[in-house]
């Protein structure tokens, strides 16, 4: 477990340079969550076959896979080399070669995982779900992964379905206020989540939901002007481009 409280935050890593080092599946699983996110990955390791084996099956390579290309070194870690990526994850289950990829990584000030050892990480990972733009994270500071997985899918089950269309609902609306020359400080954003709002989504009536947050977005606009903020309709949202997903670290 982590000593003391653990600063959440959320790394952009899509084009960053990220090291995987190990080949089973703890590391096919930090690879597969990297490459969702756009990151440039390299995985090393002296047999990666179950690794691939599973990203494969996950359709991240291949035809019709998602994400950068991953670039693969079957050959053992070198000394050094995690100071050349922005974040590091070592997985490969055998301690002096993940403390010496902890060690390169934190002499190099480089962030680094190591799985299943918290002692040696100066991050660790949430359990996530995923619906669209809306991501749900929740740690435990190494203390239990169990109880992170567990509290993420009450999380998830208790604000329900359609959270990733209701993110962009309300992102279509603060762009038409920000159009309007008004505020999006001056929307009473909360009052609008605590009305029918998320019903109106979660039943599909998404005309609605369009109607109720452009009559929030008219009242935003420059002052002396009654100029409406209309709402982009020109985007379907009846289904979201990616099904909710879990990361479980």
């Amino acid at each position: 477990m982590i000593d003391g409280e653990v600063f959440p935050i959320g790394l952009v890593v899509r084009g960053r340079p990220c090291l995987v080092v190990g080949g089973g599946r703890v590391a096919g699983r930090k690879t597969g969550a990297l490459l969702r996110c756009g990151a440039r990955v390299t995985l090393v390791a002296p047999e990666v076959s179950t690794a691939i084996d599973d990203l494969t099956a996950d359709g991240l390579l291949g035809d019709g896979g998602c994400g950068p290309p991953l670039d693969v070194r079957v050959r053992r870690y070198r000394r050094g080399e995690a100071a050349g990526y922005r974040l590091v994850f070592a997985a490969t289950g055998v301690a002096e070669v993940d403390r010496a990829v902890w060690e390169d990584a934190e002499a190099a000030g480089v962030w680094v995982n190591a799985a299943d050892d918290p002692a040696h990480c100066s991050a660790v990972l949430p359990a996530v779900h995923r619906d669209g733009p809306v991501t749900i994270a929740v740690s435990t500071g190494g203390a239990s992964p169990a109880l992170a997985s567990w509290a993420r899918t009450r999380a998830a089950a208790a604000l329900g379905p359609h959270l990733g269309t209701l993110a962009r609902l309300l992102a279509e609306a603060r762009r038409a206020v920000q159009g309007a020359g008004g505020s999006t400080e001056a929307v009473d954003w909360h009052g609008l989540l605590h009305g029918p709002l998320p019903d109106l989504v979660r039943a599909g009536r998404l005309d609605d939901a369009r109607a109720l947050l452009s009559t929030a977005a008219l009242r935003q606009g420059r002052p002396g002007r009654q100029r409406r903020a209309r709402l982009d309709t020109g985007v379907s949202l009846r289904h979201a481009p990616h099904a909710p997903t879990r990361d479980t670290g």
